[in-house]
């Protein structure tokens, strides 16, 4: 349900210059969604009656993204005017008039942050009818951070940046995650007090934190249990690190649902992949974007699949795929290549060392080993040969090959595209296939071979060829003396 009484800001206005890329630091990826994408879906969990987004480095680029993400999100530009506390500044602003709910405050590059997290902050804020409540952690290594500044009853008093801390002040372990609640009237007020007058020049919006304390109004801070839940992203260094933790969190939501993952510290799952119970992973397996395998499936070892579908009971191994169908209790692998397009029936097999493009092979048949099959349909219970390949593209257009049903290729055919190769046919093998085969018919090559006798003897006189060839001859004419 909607809770009209809350607001969230998204703060995604920084350049992120450690990140030394041209890319927008929020737009990185981790787990198969941008940072800012988990902060957007962290948020909307909570589902806020507003939902507004600060930007301006690269803005139409994140502004491309949020608006895909969340078509609701207010997008708010911050002017030149440096620092969180304008950017909150302007967020506000674009609440409505009459607007007297909580506002939360979150950070784009903070993408490990759970709604449960924040639900239970808010409460707190709401419990103690507080002014303004910070999200803080105890951390062994606080460099960076800003630290929170107790009274000597324990209450907040202030929180004070890095660059303008003292020696005392950088020993304190309890930093500022830059994420807040804060009732909405008393923000405004304080807001509009803060200056620029620190280290780096900006408008921080933790100075609203000291403006409160001294009207009096109540402040508090709730440590969250695991540091890493608040830790941003600012380098690649931290960009990894985030990635380990998040699937971390990942694995370990699968195998309470019933996932049996081997080695959780080589498999990869991302955000967006679900998976059926009694599902195996096996070292080495990556599973990205939209990926879904099903009840009983095993995936793995050395297996990447990108959006991907896996029925029941199906078998991948040491395969690549992206955008491929893989029906009930098929079997893929080892050594093959999926290419988009690819559609494998119930009971089938894309065996060894086998590549398929944009081909649809039917319930029951068999690419077994060795194989190109490209722009190709292949009926029910069929089986492609060895060293089978589609030839469909003539350097100007491709072409579709058409098995049917109940088909036997021979090894190392060449379907010539477009060809069509009908019900119960067969090929033999080496064959070139160019025209249609009809039903239930034999398709050969008709040149006959010839074996031209004794030319080893005659071209390669004196070889070890030569001499095993003459040796047979000899020991039958002696036989028959």
């Amino acid at each position: 349900m909607t809770d009209l009484n809350l607001a969230v800001i998204v703060l995604a206005a920084g350049q992120g210059t450690r990140m030394k890329s041209a890319r927008p630091k929020v737009l990185h990826s981790l787990a198969g969604r941008s940072l800012i994408a988990h902060v957007l879906a962290t948020a909307g969990e909570l589902e806020p009656g507003h939902l507004i987004a600060v930007v301006r480095h690269e803005r139409d680029a994140v502004v491309a993204t949020i608006s895909d993400l969340m078509p609701g999100a207010v997008i708010v530009d911050q002017d030149d005017v440096p620092g969180t506390g304008r950017a909150v500044e302007l967020g506000i602003a674009a609440l409505p008039d009459d607007y007297e709910g909580d506002v939360v405050v979150v950070s784009g590059d903070v993408p490990l942050l759970d709604a449960a997290t924040l639900r239970t902050l808010i409460d707190a804020h709401r419990g103690a009818a507080a002014a303004a409540t910070l999200l803080s952690a105890i951390l062994d290594d606080a460099r960076g951070y800003g630290r929170i500044v107790r009274g000597s009853a324990g209450d907040v008093d202030r929180i004070v940046e890095q660059a303008d801390a003292t020696d005392d002040e950088l020993d304190i372990t309890e930093i500022n995650s830059g994420t807040y609640v804060f009732r909405v009237a008393p923000l405004r007020e304080q807001l509009a007090l803060v200056g620029a007058k620190n280290a780096q020049g900006e408008k921080y919006l933790t100075d609203v934190v000291g403006l409160l304390r001294a009207t009096g109004a109540v402040v508090s801070a709730l440590p969250v249990t695991d540091g890493w839940r608040v830790a941003g992203v600012n380098d690649r260094v931290q960009l990894a690190e985030a990635s380990r933790r998040m699937n971390e969190v990942i694995v370990r939501r699968w195998q309470l649902a019933g996932v049996t993952v081997d080695d959780p510290a080589t498999t990869w799952i991302d955000a967006d992949v679900t998976l059926g119970e009694d599902v195996q992973l096996l070292p080495g397996t990556q599973l990205k974007g939209a990926t879904l395998v099903q009840t009983g499936a095993t995936i793995g070892p050395d297996t990447t699949l990108v959006d991907c579908e896996v029925g029941p009971g199906a078998t991948v191994r040491r395969t690549d795929a992206t955008l491929a169908v893989i029906g009930e209790n098929a079997s893929v692998g080892p050594f093959a290549y999926l290419r988009p397009g690819t559609y494998l029936g119930v009971d089938g097999k894309i065996g060894t060392f086998v590549e398929t493009k944009n081909s649809r092979i039917g319930n029951g048949s068999k690419v077994p080993h060795l194989s190109y099959i490209g722009d190709t349909t292949v009926g029910e219970n069929s089986n492609i040969g060895a060293g089978t390949i589609t030839a469909n593209y003539d350097g100007v257009i491709k072409s579709e090959t058409v098995v049917g049903s109940h088909v036997r290729s021979g090894s190392h055919n060449v379907f010539v595209a477009p060809v069509t190769i009908g019900d119960g046919a067969y090929t033999g093998a080496g064959t070139v296939v160019r025209k249609d085969v009809p039903p239930g018919a034999l398709a050969v090559n008709v040149a006959p071979q010839r074996n031209l006798e004794g030319w080893v003897e005659q071209n390669r006189a004196g070889t070890a060829a030569a001499d095993a060839a003459a040796a047979p001859t000899s020991a039958a004419a002696s036989d028959t003396a």
